[in-house]
């Protein structure tokens, strides 16, 4: 087999790894991804896609796809945790806390939904294939080394046995929690550790009856034969039993008592928790995992940039963990394109540890925390201690433009700041309802004007970097609810830049010289001496954006369906 030259080598087909490589190609750009696994899961794994990775997905026209799927239609309208003796049992109150919220209603265009990673990825890897991503599944990564210039890694086709090389400028490690690749870069993970080991048995049983008309995200069930996790994939026939599994058998040295559960043993534990001891069961599957809390002590060694469960692995509860990898892969996939283009210095690329790692550790606690509240759970939370789910997954700031890195959320007090994710409301373009997040498209900055803000088109047009501008009240875009200067804490004369994951740059009042201004935070973000211009085409691309943002801003928002 000939060897390889790509941009970019994304090792893992996972959600974050697949993630990755549409963003990337979202971008330009076309990776090469290789996964030792024959294809995309078969198991559904995660099934929770927050709010935070829907509006990521929203914006590279996904959305749709993802609603479309069978479980997401299956599982819309389902809500809520509930406790029971078995599903045909008795139920007991439901699990209600205060800040298991739906605040993401009123800030978002788009909210959380259930789908099964088995039916996710598939969707992820079509759209990377269609958009000149090389996706090799049965592929494995055996070794790598770095130089100045790039990275060179040897790739086995477990195949055949062929053995090739890759030479990329960078690679994105999105190999999961037992990451090969990590260990041998020696990166050490820190945190509260293993929390507690589960058997996910997927089965195939008519549960239609059992289940009348209550539709659960997750069941805890307890009874004297089984305690465990009921969750529905289409609330008919496909199910995941979520089994604890003894720790003391790791504690002793052994493999996990995982071993010891046949398919006689799921079944028998699948009956236990429907209450129906006659009930035909099918099992499609069983796969045992850990929750636990571990952050990497760096998500960068030289080229290399670890996303995902590779970098960080949290507990379900909240459906944080995908989404937390995805929003690692959408960050680091803008970046590389800009470097890779020219337009950046390689020293933007030193931003993505120093973004990710704090988010990282706050949402890995704030999991760890909403686990140990869960029924069966003896530790004492401290009040106030666990943060709003819309608070985690949309409210954290990143240190740009001189603010201090924090591991807390953004203060509620100063929307639009500086570092956090720009406000949504609702604006209409030519009569179309669309979200203020849909004018950020993903692939450049966007610079938004007030409806009394000065020349900003002619300055983005000599600006250092590409700039799509809109302005409001001109192009057909307007603020019904007049509300969009105060939501980002600007005078109606002021603006806001905004970069290609729909996080505030910089704002700027009537008194900024636009293109004094611009170019000053344009050469913060990409680490060029103020002034510095990029090639004769960023800089033709420049012009040519901000004249045909109209058109390329109508066709995205469109799709959205």
């Amino acid at each position: 087999m000939e060897d390889v030259r790509v941009p970019v080598l994304i090792v893992g087909g996972g959600l974050v790894g697949l993630s990755a490589a549409v963003f990337l190609t979202w971008q330009g750009e076309r990776p090469l991804l290789v996964e030792r696994n024959p294809g995309t899961s078969r198991h559904p794994r995660a099934r929770g896609v927050n709010v935070r990775a829907m509006e990521l997905f929203r914006q590279v026209g996904l959305e749709g796809r993802i609603r479309a799927t069978e479980s997401a239609v299956a599982l819309a309208g389902n809500s809520g945790i509930v406790r029971m003796e078995s599903l045909a049992g008795a139920q007991a109150p439901g699990f209600n806390r205060d800040y298991q919220d739906d605040g993401a209603q009123d800030v978002s265009p788009t909210g959380w939904t259930l789908c099964e990673q088995d039916e996710l990825e598939p969707v992820l890897r079509a759209r990377a294939e269609e958009d000149g991503a090389d996706l090799r599944f049965g592929h494995e990564l055996t070794g790598h080394t770095q130089d100045a210039e790039g990275v060179t890694a040897t790739v086995l086709d477990r195949a055949t046995g062929e053995q090739y090389t890759v030479r990329a400028r960078y690679l994105v490690v999105a190999d999961g929690t037992g990451s090969p690749v990590r260990e041998r870069l020696g990166i050490a993970r820190h945190g509260r550790g293993t929390l507690a080991r589960y058997l996910n048995i997927h089965f195939r049983a008519d549960l239609t009856e059992a289940l009348g008309g209550r539709r659960f995200v997750m069941a805890y069930v307890r009874n004297a034969e089984v305690t465990a996790g009921l969750l529905p994939i289409n609330n008919t026939d496909r199910w995941l039993l979520h089994v604890p599994l003894d720790p003391r058998a790791e504690a002793d040295g052994e493999s996990g008592d995982e071993v010891r559960w046949d398919e006689a043993r799921c079944e028998a534990a699948v009956r236990a928790a429907a209450g129906l001891p006659d009930l035909p069961v099918k099992i499609l599957g069983a796969q045992p995992w850990k929750a636990a809390g571990l952050v990497a002590e760096t998500f960068r060694a030289g080229r290399l940039f670890l996303v995902g469960d590779c970098a960080h692995v949290m507990p379900p509860t909240g459906a944080f963990g995908s989404a937390t990898g995805i929003q690692d892969a959408h960050n680091l996939a803008w970046k590389l394109a800009l470097v890779l283009r020219g337009e950046a210095s390689e020293e933007l690329l030193d931003s993505y540890p120093s973004e990710r790692e704090p988010v990282a550790r706050t949402t890995v606690e704030q999991t760890v925390l909403r686990s140990l509240d869960r029924p069966g759970h003896g530790e004492r939370i401290p009040e106030g201690a666990i943060l709003p789910d819309h608070v985690v997954a949309l409210g954290y700031r990143y240190p740009v433009r001189g603010v201090a890195p924090g591991d807390g959320p953004a203060s509620a007090a100063d929307p639009g700041a500086p570092g956090t994710r720009a406000p949504h409301l609702w604006l209409e373009r030519d009569g179309v309802r669309i979200s203020s997040l849909d004018l950020y498209d993903g692939r450049g900055l966007v610079l938004v004007a007030g409806p009394g803000a000065g020349e900003w088109r002619e300055a983005a047009a000599g600006s250092p970097l590409p700039v799509t501008v809109h302005r409001i009240g001109a192009d057909g875009l307007t603020d019904p609810s007049d509300g969009w200067a105060g939501a980002h804490g600007v005078p109606r004369d002021g603006a806001v830049l905004v970069r290609p994951d729909g996080f505030v740059l910089e704002r700027f009042t009537a008194g900024a010289d636009p293109r004094t201004a611009l170019t000053a935070a344009l050469d913060a973000l990409s680490g060029r001496p103020t002034g510095t211009a990029t090639t004769t085409a960023a800089t033709t691309a420049a012009a040519t954006t901000t004249t045909a943002t109209t058109t390329t801003a109508t066709t995205d928002i469109r799709s959205q369906g």
